[in-house]
C-alpha cells in the first residue's frame, strides 16, 4: 500500500467529495506557485522514461500513454501540479463559453466497495475566459487538451456556436481539444451524439479549425451506452468530418456491477457511473471502435483504469493513449508510475 491509499485517502474520504475536490484543487493551486514545488513533487513521483512507453499521436510525442482526464481540472488551476505528479497529457475542462453553477448539491457520491463515482455535476466551471487566464501561465512542455461543452441554458439548436467560442478562445493555449456531447448530466447534450447533429457540429468544428495556421487534433468524448449501430455512425462520422479520433468513454448511465442495494443506489439519483464497475464496458467499446475502423483513427481510452492490468488491457484493446479520474482518486499518483513500469514489464516479454 502507498502513503495515499494507507494514510491519505482514508482521511479524506471521512469527508464530503466536493468538499475535498475542491479543497485538493484550491491547495494544488496555491502550492503550484511556490519556488521548487513541481520540482519536490515530481521527485517524490518519479515515472520511469522510456523508448517503449512514448507515443506519438497526431503530432504530438507524449512521454507516456498516462494522462488525467478532464472533470477533475475544470478550471485549469491545478494542471501544473498534476504534471509534476507524473502525468503525460492533462486534459482540462469540460469549459463553457459562460461560468455555471452546474447541478443543484449534493452532486458527487463515493462509493467505496465498488471503487466508484457517481457525478451530476453539470459542467460547474468559471468559463473559457477564465481558463485562458490560467493556462497563460503554461511554462512547460506539459501537454495540454482543452475539453469543450456547451451551457445548460443553451438551446441544442445553438450548441454549434458555443462549442465554437471555447474553440476559439482556447486555440493558442491549448495542445488538442476533445467535444463533450456525452455527459449524461446537461439536460438533452446526449442528443448532440445523434449522427446528424454531430456531424454537422463537428465539420463545423473542422471548418474553423482549417482557417488556422496550424490545425490542432480535435477528438470528440462519446459514452459507453452507445450501440454497435450508434458506434458504427461514430466511425462513419470521424471518416467523414476527419477529425482526429475518439475518448472513450465518458461516465455511464447503467447501474451494472454495484454491491449497494438498489434502494441506497436509487437514493443517489441520477448521475453518471464512473470507475471499477465501468472497465470492461468502457474496454469493449474501445475494441469494437478499433476492429470496426481497423485502427483508422487514435483512440484515448477511459473508463474504470483502476490498476495497471485495466490500463494494458485497454491499451491491448485499441488505445494509443488512456486516462485516469476515479483510478486516480482511489489509488493517487503512483498508479502513474505503477502503470508505467507494468507497461515497460509487458513489452520486454
Amino acid at each position: 500500500m502507498s502513503v495515499y491509499t494507507s494514510i491519505i485517502r482514508p482521511i479524506l474520504f471521512k469527508f464530503n467529495p466536493e468538499t475535498v475536490h475542491n479543497f485538493t484543487i484550491g491547495y494544488l493551486h496555491v502550492v503550484s506557485k511556490l519556488p521548487l514545488s513541481q520540482y519536490i513533487i515530481s521527485k517524490a513521483y518519479k515515472v520511469p522514461q522510456s523508448a517503449q512507453l512514448q507515443k506519438t499521436i497526431c503530432g504530438l510525442t507524449f512521454p507516456h500513454p498516462v494522462g488525467l482526464a478532464a472533470g477533475l481540472d475544470k478550471n485549469a488551476k491545478a494542471y501544473k501540479m498534476f504534471g509534476a505528479m507524473g502525468f503525460s497529457f492533462v486534459e482540462v475542462g469540460t469549459v463553457t463559453p459562460k461560468s455555471q453553477p452546474g447541478n443543484p448539491k449534493p452532486r458527487l457520491f463515493r462509493l467505496p466497495k465498488d471503487k466508484a463515482i457517481i457525478n451530476r455535476m453539470g459542467f460547474n466551471n468559471n468559463g473559457v475566459g477564465f481558463m485562458v487566464a490560467q493556462l497563460k501561465k503554461r511554462n512547460s512542455n506539459l501537454i495540454i487538451g482543452g475539453n469543450i461543452g456547451k451551457n445548460k441554458t443553451t438551446p441544442n439548436e445553438d450548441a454549434t456556436a458555443d462549442y465554437i467560442t471555447c474553440f476559439e478562445a482556447l486555440y493558442d493555449y491549448v495542445d488538442y481539444f476533445v467535444v463533450n456531447v456525452s455527459s449524461p448530466n446537461t439536460p438533452n447534450l446526449r442528443e448532440l451524439q445523434d449522427k446528424k447533429p454531430l456531424t454537422e457540429l463537428l465539420q463545423t468544428l473542422m471548418y474553423e479549425n482549417i482557417q488556422k495556421p496550424k490545425q490542432k487534433p480535435i477528438f470528440l468524448k462519446i459514452a459507453p451506452d452507445l450501440t454497435h449501430s450508434q458506434l458504427d455512425d461514430i466511425v462513419d462520422i470521424v471518416k467523414e468530418t476527419k477529425i482526429a479520433g475518439i475518448v472513450a468513454t465518458n461516465t455511464t448511465i447503467t447501474r451494472d456491477n454495484l454491491t449497494y442495494s438498489k434502494e441506497y443506489i436509487d437514493s443517489i439519483g441520477a448521475g453518471g457511473l464512473s470507475g471499477a464497475p465501468e472497465t470492461n464496458m468502457s474496454t469493449e467499446v474501445i475494441r469494437y471502435l478499433h476492429t470496426k475502423s481497423h485502427g483508422a483513427f487514435p483512440i484515448i481510452g477511459v473508463g474504470g483504469i483502476m490498476t495497471p492490468e485495466d490500463a494494458y488491457e485497454k491499451l491491448q484493446a485499441g488505445a494509443s493513449l488512456i486516462q485516469l479520474y476515479s483510478g486516480f482518486i482511489y489509488e493517487g499518483p503512483a498508479l502513474i508510475e505503477r502503470i508505467c513500469n507494468y507497461i515497460i514489464k509487458k513489452t520486454e516479454k
